[in-house]
């Protein structure tokens, strides 16, 4: 798929170790999500990124606060904002917002978490979870936040609620 697309690619879920890592880059992915090893792993999670600067993005979930791991099944008392610093500091080219009580529920974005995880951070932040309509768009757009730079919009252009066309002017702001 990597090298038929046209497009670059975007990897994640189960990334656990270098070599594992090292043949999802290699079949063509042009960056990868590490979640559970950025929480549990944080050495490979710098190793990672000082192979690979650029291609390694941090996809915290989290609840209340709190970071969510192994697909939302173990939740841990670590805080979001702090491991979304911690993996700045290893190197991490971006990272997904937490939101993972969302995900794909249609109920939503939680603007205000993805508000204070990219507060607290200076690289790319990338909102997910819970978009419904082109209004989640637009509350995240106007957050103002320079580094909150892409939205995960899935469901909703599944079922139809949302445009592709329209929510990429949206994003933009250049719709009419």
């Amino acid at each position: 798929m990597c090298r038929g697309v046209g497009a670059m690619i975007e990897v994640g879920g189960g990334i656990r170790d270098l070599a594992t890592l090292e043949r999802v880059l290699g079949a063509g992915a042009g960056r990868v999500v590490l979640g559970t090893a950025a929480l549990e792993d944080p050495e490979f999670f710098a190793t990672a990124c000082r192979r690979h600067p650029g291609r390694i993005l941090a996809g915290i979930d989290a609840r209340k606060g709190k970071v969510s791991v192994a697909g939302w099944t173990k939740d841990s008392t670590t805080d979001a904002a702090g491991l979304a610093v911690e993996v700045q500091r290893a190197g991490a080219a971006a990272m997904s917002s937490p939101t993972s009580r969302r995900d794909g529920t249609g109920d939503g974005v939680n603007a205000a978490a993805v508000d204070a995880l990219a507060a607290e951070v200076d690289v790319s932040v990338i909102a997910s979870g819970g978009v419904a309509s082109l209004d989640d768009i637009r509350k995240l757009r106007a957050l103002g936040r320079r580094n909150l730079d892409a939205v995960i919009v899935g469901r909703a252009i599944y079922v139809g609620a949302v445009d592709l066309a329209t929510a990429l002017r949206v994003g933009h702001g250049t719709e009419a």
